[in-house]
């Protein structure tokens, strides 16, 4: 039987010392993230004001895991509405050009022009990304069926045109 040595019982208590610590941390940083992000409750999303003619009371029963799930989404849209710079919703749009060439610029904008004059009604879109790259996208299309059914006609002219997810405008409730 050996006896202990001295540095074995130090080497422990630092061990544990730092575990605690990491712990203590990660708690920390846990709890800190949490109070961040709002929290919305579906009764509150259809509050309505009581004085009004015509409004009566409204209940609704449901695990609260769906409030959650409904705060999770607020929160996943206004992040992407910060990401992408305008209010929308993901979809689908139609490339049909995109270079990063010397005259890519100039190159977009025949190709606009040239989809414009065959398409006046399908809205096109101009894009730039980094390191250079131009992009003509266009439609917005909520599913890609309603991206497909467009994109049989858009072949035609433009061969090279495929469709692409993206970050689409809002639709126009307000076309009769």
């Amino acid at each position: 039987m050996s006896l202990p040595r001295p540095w074995d019982e130090y080497y422990y208590i630092c061990r544990m010392t730092r575990t605690f610590f990491f712990l203590t941390v990660l708690m920390t940083m846990a709890f800190s993230g949490a109070g961040a992000q709002t929290y919305v409750k579906t009764a509150d999303l259809f509050r309505r004001d009581e004085g009004s003619p015509g409004t009566g009371k409204l209940t609704i029963v449901q695990n609260p895991s769906i409030d959650t799930l409904i705060s999770r989404y607020i929160l996943y849209n206004r992040n992407q509405e910060a990401l992408n710079g305008h209010q929308g919703l993901e979809g689908f749009r139609i490339q049909i050009y995109g270079s990063s060439g010397r005259s890519a610029r100039e190159e977009s904008g025949k190709a606009r022009a040239a989809f414009l004059g065959k398409f006046k009604d399908i809205v096109s879109y101009q894009l730039f990304a980094e390191p250079g790259y131009w992009y003509i996208r266009v439609g917005d299309y909520r599913t890609k069926a309603e991206a497909k059914k467009y994109y049989v006609q858009i072949i035609k002219a433009f061969p090279d045109a495929y469709i692409v997810p993206d970050f689409i405008n809002y639709p126009d409730l307000n076309i009769n």
